[in-house]
């Protein structure tokens, strides 16, 4: 489905290459920006492989990571509410 952009006739092939030129350079970055999304995610878990070879368990460590985007307001009203039901339900 590739639909050149609406010109005028007399605008015409010179205005989709300067269309196709662009669209290519947003591919380009995307893709560059792709590549080092990957590279980061690498380096991400080679950090979590050094931490969990240390003996740090590594699903507490990404809970604690996603509680500290949260806000703390958020959080301690989330753990009232918690404890409130596990003491209802007598644990």
């Amino acid at each position: 489905m590739s639909e050149k952009p609406a010109v005028a006739e007399s605008e015409g092939d010179a205005t989709y290459r300067v269309t196709a030129n662009e669209l290519r350079q947003f591919v380009e970055r995307i893709e560059r920006l792709d590549a080092e999304k990957k590279d980061i995610a690498e380096q991400r878990n080679e950090v979590l492989a050094e931490a969990k070879s240390r003996g740090y368990d590594t699903k507490v460590l990404a809970k604690v990571l996603a509680l500290r985007k949260r806000d703390k307001d958020d959080i301690a009203e989330e753990e009232a509410v918690l404890e409130m039901y596990k003491e209802a339900l007598g644990m």
